[in-house]
Parts: C-alpha cells; sequence; structure tokens
C-alpha cells in the first residue's frame, strides 16, 4: 500500500537523539500512525543505535545511490515502531562513529559527503520500495537535499510526479554550509546553483535547498516563523524566508506525556500528579541524596539546568550570574555537555560553592528525569529557542520555568503575574534580566508558598499533546495533495 507520508530525519528517538529533533522524531511519525496515517521514517544507523529493544534487522542490501556515487551503495534495515516502519541507511565509515555530527574538535570533515549520501540513498531506496509516497517530510539541514531532489526529479521522472515536500526547520542556526567545490558531487542539476536553489554567497547552503524547494515549510513554533523573517533570527536566510513566506507555517511541537510524565515514570523515585504532590518532594530530596548536595536543601529552592552548553541555550547567562545567585541560599543542578571551556568552568565552580552547585557533564536520560522532577524551578534562559521541548516537559513535572521570551518558549509559558501563570519571562537575554526573574521566581517561592504551589498546578495541567500537532500536520498534507 503506498505510504503517505515518510519523515526523513538524521535523529530519532529511541534509536539516536542529540536533543529535540530526536524526542520530536521519535513522537511525531507515531502519533499520526495511531491517527491513521500510514508513515514510515527513514534515518541513519550509526554506531551507537539503540536497537535491541525493537528488533532491527537487514532488508536490504547493496542499495544503489545512483550518479555520481556508483558503485557506492547502502545497506538499509528495517525495524518495526510500534507497528510503523522505520528504515535505517547504514554504511559503516559515514555513519559508525562516536558522535552523529561532531566531536570536541569540532564538525566532521566529511559532514557534507555522509549526508548527501543519505539524502540519495533515501530517494533511491524509497523508489526500490515503491509506490511513491504523497509527502516527504525532510527535517533539518541534514535532510534537506531531499525537497530538492525531488523538485528536480519529478520534471522528468514520472515515479515523483505526484509526491510533495515538506521542509521542517527546527534551527535554522544549523545550515549545513559547505565548499562550492562539494557542489558537484551532489548529483543535483546545473540549474540547482543558482540564487532559488543550493548557491549562498558562493557557498554550497544545503537548508536552503531544501527552503528554496519544499512545496510547504514549517518551523516548530509559531512565533519562530514569525521570527525567522527578520534579520535578528533570520540567520542569514531572513530574505529566502520572506520570499517564500507564503508557504510558511507554524505548528508548535508537542510533548510525549507517555515518556514525560511524573505520574508513571520508571526513571524517578516516586511518581506524583497534581493531586499528590507529595512525592515531587520525595524526589528533591533523593535528588539532594543521589547529587550530594547539602541535606538543608530540602526546605530551600533548587533550580535546574538541562541543557547543550552552547551559547544559544543562555550557558553564558547562567554561569555570570551563578556567583550572585549562589549566595541567595539555594541549590543549582546543570546537566549538559558540548563546550570543554564552559564544562569546565561549571565544574571549576563546584569547588567554590560545595554542596550547593552540582554539574554533571553528560547527558542521560533517566537523569534529566529526576533533576526534573526533583527541583522547584527550571532555568532556560536561550538566547533563541526556536520551540523547546524541556520547558514543556518542566511544566508537567511541575516546574514552574525562568525564561527568555523568545520562540516556542514565548508560546508555551504565561508569565507571572499573570493569574494564569505559570512560569516567568525576561524580555531581553542578558545576564541582569535573567537574574532579576530568577530572584523573582525565588521570592515567590519563598514567600508566598500558596501562591507558588497553585502555579505548580496550573503548570502540570498544561496540554501540549502531539495529537494537536499531528492534526495541523495532517491539514497541511492534504492541502498537499495527500488521500
Amino acid at each position: 500500500m503506498r505510504p503517505q507520508v515518510v519523515f526523513i530525519t538524521s535523529e530519532m528517538y529511541p534509536f539516536s537523539k542529540t536533543g529535540g529533533l530526536g524526542d520530536v522524531l521519535g513522537a511525531l511519525p507515531l502519533t499520526l500512525h495511531r491517527m491513521g496515517i500510514r508513515t514510515a521514517v527513514v534515518t541513519p544507523f550509526y554506531g551507537r543505535l539503540g536497537s535491541a529493544e525493537f528488533g532491527v534487522h537487514l532488508a536490504w542490501s547493496d542499495c544503489q545511490v545512483g550518479y555520481p556515487w556508483a558503485p557506492i551503495t547502502a545497506d538499509i534495515f528495517q525495524a518495526n515502531f510500534h507497528g510503523m516502519p522505520v528504515y535505517f541507511v547504514h554504511r559503516s565509515e559515514y555513519f559508525d562513529r562516536r558522535f552523529y555530527y561532531n566531536d570536541h574538535k569540532g564538525d566532521y570533515f566529511d559532514n557534507a559527503e555522509r549526508f548527501i549520501f543519505f539524502n540519495r540513498a533515501v530517494m533511491e531506496f524509497l523508489k526500490r520500495l515503491g509506490p511513491a509516497p504523497y509527502i516527504l517530510h525532510a527535517h533539518d539541514w541534514q535532510a534537506s537535499l531531499v525537497p530538492a531532489y525531488l523538485n528536480y526529479w519529478r520534471q522528468t521522472d514520472p515515479f515523483w510526479q505526484d509526491t510533495r515536500s515538506v521542509m521542517t526547520i527546527h534551527n535554522l542556526a544549523f545550515q549545513g554550509r559547505f565548499s562550492s567545490r562539494l557542489f558537484e558531487g551532489a548529483g543535483l542539476p546545473p540549474q540547482a546553483w543558482s540564487m532559488n536553489g543550493v548557491e549562498f554567497y558562493g557557498d554550497f547552503n544545503f537548508l536552503k535547498g531544501g527552503i528554496s524547494c519544499a512545496d510547504k515549510i514549517t518551523t516548530v513554533s509559531p512565533t519562530y516563523s514569525r521570527e525567522i523573517l527578520t534579520e535578528e533570527f533570520g540567520c542569514g536566510l531572513e530574505g529566502v524566508l520572506r520570499a517564500r513566506q507564503h508557504k510558511l507555517h507554524g505548528i508548535l511541537n508537542g510533548a510525549d506525556y507517555s515518556i514525560w510524565n511524573p505520574g508513571n515514570n520508571k526513571f524517578i523515585p516516586c511518581n506524583y500528579g497534581v493531586n499528590a504532590l507529595k512525592g515531587k518532594r520525595n524526589c528533591k530530596i533523593s535528588l539532594i541524596n543521589e547529587l550530594h548536595l547539602d541535606p538543608a536543601l530540602k526546605d530551600k529552592p533548587i533550580l535546574g539546568f538541562i541543557g547543550r552548553l552552547r551559547r544559544q541555550k543562555g550557558v553564558d547567562l547562567l554561569i555570570d550570574i551563578l556567583p550572585q545567585l549562589l549566595q541567595q541560599d539555594v541549590g543549582v543542578v546543570v546537566l549538559g555537555e558540548g563546550n570543554l571551556e564552559k564544562e569546565a568552568r561549571l565544574q571549576n565552580m563546584m569547588e567554590d560553592y560545595p554542596g550547593r552547585l552540582s554539574t554533571l557533564v553528560s547527558y542521560t536520560e533517566d537523569l534529566a528525569h529526576r533533576i526534573q522532577a526533583g527541583c522547584d524551578i527550571f532555568l532556560m534562559p536561550s538566547t533563541y529557542e526556536p520551540c523547546g521541548l524541556t520547558q514543556m516537559y518542566a511544566l508537567r513535572f511541575g516546574t514552574p520555568p525562568v525564561a527568555t521570551a523568545v520562540g516556542g518558549l514565548r508560546d508555551t509559558i504565561v508569565p507571572w503575574p499573570d493569574k494564569d501563570a505559570t512560569g516567568f519571562i525576561f524580555k531581553e537575554p542578558t545576564s541582569k534580566a535573567f537574574l532579576d526573574a530568577v530572584m523573582q521566581a525565588v521570592t515567590v517561592w519563598k514567600t508566598t508558598p500558596d501562591a507558588w504551589q497553585a502555579m505548580v498546578r496550573r503548570a502540570m495541567h498544561q496540554e501540549f499533546t502531539w495529537e494537536r500537532s499531528a492534526a495541523e500536520y495532517i491539514e497541511l498534507y492534504r492541502e498537499l495533495g495527500m488521500q
């Protein structure tokens, strides 16, 4: 039977994940599948693939990738993910590595070649799988040549004639921008090298190709879809996006409450809910013990930060305010990795604030859940945030966030002192504005416990379901002719 929507992505939880992209692709296609849409996902077969639970097996070997890649081939593995097929493109020299895109030295030197190969393999594999899907839904720069190939190939290849594409931008800052000399190896026609194609100030820009060629473009929140049309947030592509604004839609991501739910959670020591908040206090005491924090913090606010230690996530602002913040009789827990200098600074600061600051340079799903459950306040000082999922998780865990008024953070948090407040918002991404907002949250926690508990309950009642998001995508697909 003809697939309706095939998702192309470089990450999919639980098989692979570096952040929100993996979470989205682990949830959205499956939600659509459960709503009756015939979906499938194609993603790389990484050396770090989490595969045991779903019986990943070889389905096709020596799948041709086509000109100019002959005789290079791909092996295609397959898994049954709760009834939905997931396909994995395998070639060991490209994907059997410790990290997905980069190590601490920087991006892998052959990332362009790796993901040209992936995009080409996807297109050729889908022809073998046949018949053609109604929709190819590509995500971020690693998959963004798929809309470009489709745009040019359906003009001459009847197989693709009725297929349309959707390009979702999860983070415009990462564009897949490479030297122009690599264009020749992509197998795109010469006319693709133009201001209406993949060329960008003399470079080969994968994401620009996807944006220029896709039949629909989406971002992961309504606010971000407006922000990227401006010079401040457009990362140089604002002109391209404004020219295609009529194709652009902002659809807010959802949260997977089957996983991120304190009421039914295998990772936390004590489950809890809106009407049983004692369990959250037990999670807090357990977190204090696990991280060897000062036991006195059980009666003081503990603030948590989970995210990549990069400027986008506001880690510079966090480091700036920590000395002043930790003078206020609070505890802080940081979980993240991504920048050696910032990792070292945060770990060194632990010596100055023993028992008050815990920095964990890593990321594990189970610890992220325990931090969400055990903290009182969640910190999310992003300089920009296309959507953000972590603040949605914090809301459900009853951990009101302090966040910048950008992107999806603005779309999901009702700011104090609104009567329906679920968290705290600050407008300017500066250390002073961040500290002021954090201190406002700490003051409310310390001085008005009844108001705080009411806000916690409102936060836990928030619903950002994938069913809501999926319904908007279905409408979009039908506009493109999906049957």
